[in-house]
């Protein structure tokens, strides 16, 4: 109920401020026609006009560089005297993003198929049951409703451990199978079960040891050291885990407190952070060396150790891999409804300009309260970030082409960027898949744990920037 709305939200609100623009303005005359059918990236022209029917701002500004941009209004002034005003559509219309949604199944049905061929050879095999049995005198204090050594134990495992080593098209499909897994125990299945919300948030919250495609992205953009909010995002992304953790153990009255989630907790905090001391030492060709090889080197070991157990257990190893890849397939054509719906939603909050609204409101808040409001120029990509993962990074490239990649504002994007996951992307393809309809207060839980990544990470920007 809760997330059905705010999906109705999204488009009542969206809807509304196009409305307010569309009558209020005649740069936002084809508003509609952008929200519909419109392409990102596309150049939609508002006017062309002699220069002196312009405002005398905008011609001084206009006499000192050929081009000007203006509340979202690009200005362009030809040989002949001519400014052209335009605007830069950011995504997609409805139309266009309903077949993205669709090709984004499409092209996940390889992954899944390949990931849940091996992970169908090591349930056969007793894998899964064996990592089940290292993880389940943690897990079980986290999970208390789930029974012991059951086979969802080693899927979470799977699915945070890609997660912890930046591997996406790895960790999606180990984490569906975990939800596929819970949900055998849930005596409701249209309801999401306390192990589903836990195992949701925890995967939400984005625990990632190297953020190396933000660094890669950095370094595109003519940083001088790409590698330098390696920690920052490292320590945001942790503590967004803690309080994803706390949050929902709170909610369900479990408490972390005992001596076994401690030691667990301890132990991982202080493995992370002798790899952290290790890793920030490194130049940015290390540190990307070393990512690739550790992350690409444990999926290749762990498909040796699957198929080499496969053969020490006698088991039809062909067979097993082709039934998961199946069942990988069948995922993907179910989760297309959810995301085409969760999508559009968002495609209408960005092409309407929502966005813009509520950054405008909060630097006018900070200034008005006599805040520093640097932070406020990388917020849209924190803000975005919950509802696309694409959008959040094109967000983080635009403030870093505007503000400059070594800037306050381009450091705080990228590690708003890493410090959490695309919150309502989850939702709809993890609960999707499973059926879920009823996802109580997962919804909450995650947003206020993005809230503090969020917090987190302006506080760290400001201690390791300035």
């Amino acid at each position: 109920m809760v997330l059905s709305r705010i999906w109705s939200a999204f488009i009542i609100i969206a809807i509304a401020v196009a409305s307010v623009k569309y009558l209020s303005s005649d740069n936002y005359s084809q508003i509609f026609n952008d929200m519909v059918v419109g392409k990102g990236g596309d150049t939609i022209m508002v006017a062309k006009k002699p220069m002196a029917e312009f405002s005398p701002e905008i011609q001084k500004a206009l006499t000192q560089s050929p081009e000007l941009e203006d509340n979202h209004i690009h200005y362009r002034i030809d040989s002949l005297q001519n400014i052209s005003a335009y605007r830069v559509q950011e995504t997609d219309g409805v139309i266009g993003t309903s077949e993205t949604a669709v090709n984004i199944c499409l092209k996940l049905i390889g992954i899944m198929a390949l990931f849940m061929g091996f992970m169908s050879i090591a349930e056969k095999a007793g894998g899964i049951n064996f990592l089940s049995r290292m993880i389940q005198p943690f897990f079980s204090k986290l999970f208390p409703e789930i029974p012991k050594n059951h086979p969802s134990f080693g899927h979470m495992m799977l699915n945070f451990s890609a997660n912890l080593l930046g591997l996406d098209n790895a960790a999606t499909p180990f984490g569906l199978k975990a939800m596929e897994s819970l949900q055998e125990l849930n005596p409701n299945k249209d309801k999401a079960s306390n192990a589903q919300i836990m195992f949701l948030c925890l995967h939400a919250s984005g625990l990632t040891l190297i953020p190396v495609s933000i660094i890669a992205i950095r370094s595109s953009m003519g940083s001088v050291t790409p590698t330098d909010i390696f920690l920052p995002c490292m320590i945001a992304t942790f503590c967004a885990t803690l309080a994803a953790m706390t949050i929902v153990s709170v909610r369900q009255k479990i408490n972390l407190f005992q001596p076994i989630v401690l030691a667990y907790v301890g132990g991982i905090s202080a493995i992370i952070a002798l790899l952290v001391i290790y890793l920030v030492q490194l130049s940015k060709d290390e540190l990307d060396s070393f990512s690739k090889v550790m992350s690409n080197g444990i999926i290749l070991l762990i498909f040796f150790a699957i198929v080499a157990g496969a053969i020490y257990k006698k088991i039809n190893i062909f067979d097993a891999f082709i039934d998961g890849a199946k069942e990988g397939f069948n995922v993907c054509v179910k989760i297309i409804p959810y995301l085409v719906g969760m999508l559009i939603a968002i495609s209408l909050l960005r092409t309407s300009g929502v966005f813009d609204v509520i950054i405008d409101g909060m630097k006018w808040l900070a200034s008005a309260s006599h805040l520093d409001t640097r932070f406020v120029d990388g917020l849209p990509t924190a803000l975005i970030k919950p509802l696309s993962g694409s959008g959040a990074r094109g967000m983080m490239v635009d403030t870093m082409k505007t503000f400059g990649a070594d800037s306050f504002a381009g450091k705080l994007s990228a590690i708003l960027q890493g410090s959490s996951d695309t919150t309502f992307y989850v939702i709809a393809v993890y609960f999707g898949a499973v059926g879920i309809k009823n996802t109580r207060y997962t919804v909450g839980c995650m947003l206020l744990a993005d809230l503090v990544g969020v917090i987190t990470s302006i506080i760290l920007a400001y201690l390791f920037f300035g």
